[in-house]
């Protein structure tokens, strides 16, 4: 279901790609509850269609209850968690909430470095957004 909601975001079809990942996030949470990892992925899924299609204010509110959850269940350093953190940075980004997004990529620029170290591609990524983000807050 998941896979077909992104195809229809693809083609533009987003009335059915949210449709799809409303009923995945439903179903995912009744039969593996609020709190299972791949509840909390769809809730991002969710989120990510909402802030491509401008619904920035309920993409930030289903990406935060999101990343709570993911921090407490995967952990700050999980694979999960920093890309959680990364999207809600887009958004607060696209909200013009600068500084929140700043201190995001921060967090996760940080913990990769440790993580992956200075030079791993996804750390560079990290040090790329922030940067944009800098440019942005001039």
């Amino acid at each position: 279901m998941s896979n077909l909601a992104r195809t229809y975001n693809i083609q533009g079809g987003w009335q059915e790609a949210e449709a799809l990942e409303v009923q995945a996030m439903e179903t995912r949470e009744r039969v593996l509850g609020h709190n299972h990892p791949s509840t909390l992925i769809s809730m991002c899924c969710l989120a990510s269609t909402y802030r491509y299609h401008v619904r920035l204010k309920e993409a930030e509110m289903l990406e935060e209850e999101a990343l709570k959850a993911i921090w407490k269940v995967l952990g700050q350093e999980h694979p999960n968690t920093l890309i959680s953190m990364d999207n809600l940075a887009i958004t607060y980004l696209s909200r013009g909430r600068l500084r929140e997004a700043e201190e995001l990529q921060v967090q996760v620029m940080e913990t990769k470095k440790r993580i992956l170290g200075q030079e791993h591609p996804e750390t560079l990524t990290s040090i790329e957004n922030l940067v944009s983000t800098f440019y942005d807050q001039g």
